[in-house]
C-alpha cells in the first residue's frame, strides 16, 4: 500500500509541481489549499506524512500544526514545513513545536523526495519502538527474523520472558514493573556487547516477551551472562524485607494469600545447526517451545534445541 502524502499548500502551481513529482515515487498524494479543510482531510484519511506551506493566505502554519498534534489521530504524523526564504522566523518556531523538517522555495523535486523519504523511514522506525525500552518492537522483529531465516545462514533465535513478574506486577503496581522490563531490556542489551558477534539483535515483544538473534556459537554463552546479570541485579527492585523472604504475598480474587518467588528469567534457544527453518514462524515457535521447558525448572535457566528434527 503506497504511503499517503496530505501537501497543504494554496499556491496551485507549487501544489501541481509537488504532487505530480511524489506520485511519480509512488506516493498517495492529495493536495488541498482551505486550513479547515486540510485539517478535515486529516482527520479523516489519516496521512503517513504532511507537506504543510507555512503561509496560507491569512492563516499562520504554525496554527495548523498546533491543531493536528492536538489531535489524538495525528499527535504523531511527522510533518515537512514548507516556506519562503524571509519566514526563517517561522520555521524555527515551526521546528520547535515539533516539525520534523523543512524545505525553502524555491527547492528541487529531487531534495523533496529524499526529505519525504527521509522523514518516512524515521517516522516508520520511531513508531516501531517499544516506548517503554526504546527497542524495536514486533513489525522490525518480524523483519529480522524473515531476512535472517531466508538467508539460510547459521542463525540461533532465542525466546525470553520473565517467571512470576504478574505476581510482582500485583504486589508491588504496574510503575515498578516497568522498572523490571527495563532492567531486563538493559540486562540483554548490555549481555550483547559479551559475545563476540556483531550481529546480535534484540527486540521487545511486548509485555515481559523479548527476541534475540544471534550467531549459533554466540548463543550459549549469552544465555549464561544473562541469567547471572538478571539474577545479580533483580534483587535491587523488591522491598528488603521481600529481598530477604525470597518471595512476595499476592491476595487472590478469593481473598486467600500465594507466596511467589522472586521474578526469574527463562530463556528457549532454537538454531538451525540441525534443522533447515522452512520460515520465520517456525524458527519462532521452536524457540518458545524450548523458552517453556526453561520455564519448568526453579530460577533463571534457558534451554537450547538440539533436535534435529
Amino acid at each position: 500500500m503506497s504511503e499517503r502524502i496530505l501537501v497543504v499548500d494554496d499556491d496551485p502551481e507549487i501544489a501541481r509541481f509537488i504532487e505530480s513529482g511524489l506520485v511519480a515515487e509512488g506516493y498517495d498524494v492529495r493536495t488541498v489549499a482551505e486550513p479547515a479543510a486540510a485539517l478535515d482531510l486529516a482527520l479523516d484519511q489519516g496521512p503517513d506524512l504532511v507537506l504543510l506551506d507555512m503561509s496560507l493566505g491569512e492563516t499562520n502554519g504554525l496554527s495548523i500544526l498546533e491543531s493536528l498534534q492536538r489531535a489524538p489521530a495525528t499527535a504523531t504524523t511527522p510533518v515537512i514545513l514548507v516556506a519562503d526564504k524571509l519566514a526563517s522566523g517561522d520555521l524555527v518556531r515551526g521546528l520547535d513545536a515539533g516539525a520534523d523538517d523543512y524545505m525553502v522555495k524555491p527547492f528541487a523535486l529531487e531534495e523533496l523526495v529524499a526529505r519525504v523519504g527521509s522523514v518516512l523511514r524515521r517516522s516508520k522506525a520511531m513508531r516501531d519502538l517499544s516506548p517503554l525500552t526504546g527497542l524495536p518492537g514486533n513489525f522490525r522483529i518480524g523483519e529480522e527474523l524473515e531476512r535472517r531465516v531466508a538467508s539460510a545462514a547459521p542463525l540461533a533465535v532465542l525466546h525470553i520472558d520473565l517467571d512470576h513478574f504478574k505476581a510482582y506486577n500485583d504486589h508491588y503496581g504496574f510503575m515498578r514493573g516497568d522498572n523490571v522490563i527495563k532492567f531486563t531490556a538493559n540486562t540483554l542489551v548490555e549481555a550483547a556487547t559479551s559475545v563476540v558477534d556483531p550481529t546480535v539483535f534484540v527486540g521487545h515483544v511486548g509485555g515481559d516477551d523479548f527476541i534475540a538473534v544471534m550467531a549459533p556459537e554466540a548463543a550459549e554463552q549469552y544465555c549464561k551472562t544473562v541469567v547471572e546479570a538478571f539474577d545479580d541485579g533483580i534483587l535491587d527492585f523488591y522491598d528488603p524485607q521481600d529481598a530477604l523472604r525470597g518471595a512476595v504475598e499476592v491476595i487472590d480474587r478469593r481473598g486467600e494469600r500465594h507466596a511467589f518467588p522472586i521474578v526469574s528469567i527463562s530463556l528457549g534457544v532454537a538454531t538451525n545447526l540441525r534443522r533447515i527453518f522452512t520460515s520465520e514462524w517456525e524458527a519462532s515457535a521452536v524457540a518458545s517451545e524450548m523458552k517453556e521447558h526453561a520455564k519448568s525448572k526453579a530460577g533463571s535457566s534457558f534451554k537450547v534445541d538440539r533436535r534435529s528434527r
